[in-house]
């Protein structure tokens, strides 16, 4: 049996992390990530990297989780290894609290991250403001390591990058067996989905050291989450908004919010502004389609729509996106067993 070809279009962290458990997972194919832009120019570049999950109101609570619970395991492993590092891998401990009670005092998720309990009295006196609060430790990551790690063990495998702006999917049939649509954004022009749009998101970087305890506000719109080299700030959540010009209202914005809740960060230093574009969806779009041409046939697995919580299960969906790609190889087979006939 012949080697199957396939093209992974998009070279975000979706796109990199598929193409891997592609090539990690099927035998007898060969890989090719093909993208306009890598890291550092990924809107995954910008990605605060922090595991706490987003719900995506489209998709099955057991789906989401399971698609948690695989990323969440497959960084614990990166973690506890000595990859670590050259990932960007990190544990980290904090709090996500609220100024009320929120409707779901223990989150779908809880079972996932470690030591998930309430915050005591003693630790809501952090933030007088805040009237509960949850506290746990989850996986952080440095996006820009990480997409190079993933980009290192891609290659690794045997696999292919090549710097090239896909107009038309159609323009990889010649080449290749199926493709894998990780455009993310992208797929608004390329696929013509109009349910996918942009959500512009706001951060700062800055050098903050002595902060090592995340802090994320119930509504997710403050939050302080430390890294390895820095201190993420956030942020912004403006639907619809392409700029990706840092604006100084937000800017301040950000950093007086940020200070309320950590007032120490009024001296943190070398503070750079970052601006990313969230492909944001109500369900991410994880399926298969079959195009049709003059006759011809493309398989396309599509996996793109993540929107802000696209790190939280970026291994999960990898998976269920290279057992869709399972399937097309095997009806690719059948069919050509059939023909031969």
């Amino acid at each position: 049996m012949a080697k199957r070809k396939i093209a992974v279009v998009g070279a975000g962290l979706i796109g990199l992390s598929t193409a891997v458990y592609i090539s990690e997972s099927i035998s007898k194919c060969s890989v090719t990530v093909i993208s306009d832009k890598f890291t550092p120019n990924t809107t995954s570049d910008v990605a605060a990297g922090m595991l706490i999950p987003h719900t995506y109101l489209g998709i099955p609570i057991h789906q989401q989780k399971q698609w948690i619970r695989e990323t969440f395991d497959y960084l614990f492993e990166i973690n506890n290894s000595s990859e670590a590092s050259d990932a960007g891998i990190h544990l980290v401990s904090g709090w996500q609290i609220f100024k009320t009670i929120p409707d779901e005092v223990l989150p779908f998720w809880s079972d996932v991250v470690l030591g998930f309990r309430s915050m005591t009295e003693e630790e809501l006196k952090k933030f007088p403001q805040h009237r509960f609060g949850q506290a746990f430790t989850t996986l952080k990551c440095d996006c820009p390591s990480y997409l190079l790690w993933l980009e290192k063990r891609l290659k690794g495998n045997g696999s292919q990058v090549y710097a090239r702006r896909i107009k038309d999917l159609w323009e990889l049939h010649s080449k290749y067996d199926i493709v894998v649509n990780c455009s993310g954004i992208g797929s608004r022009e390329l696929m013509g989905d109009l349910e996918i749009y942009p959500v512009r998101g706001q951060v700062l970087k800055v050098n903050a050291p002595w902060v090592n305890h995340f802090i994320r506000d119930g509504d997710g719109l403050t939050y302080i989450y430390p890294g390895i080299h820095n201190v993420t700030l956030g942020g912004t959540r403006q639907k619809d908004n392409w700029s990706l010009s840092p604006d100084p209202r937000s800017s301040k914005d950000i950093f007086d919010r940020c200070c309320a809740l950590e007032p120490s960060l009024q001296r943190a230093q070398d503070i750079k502004e970052r601006v990313g574009v969230r492909p944001s969806r109500l369900a991410v779009r994880l399926q298969k389609e079959i195009l049709v041409h003059d006759g011809k046939k493309l398989p396309v697995v599509h996996n793109y729509g993540h929107g802000s919580g696209g790190f939280s299960v970026h291994r999960g969906t990898a998976k269920e996106a290279a057992r869709l790609v399972g399937e097309c190889i095997a009806a690719l087979e059948g069919a050509s067993s059939k023909a031969k006939l």
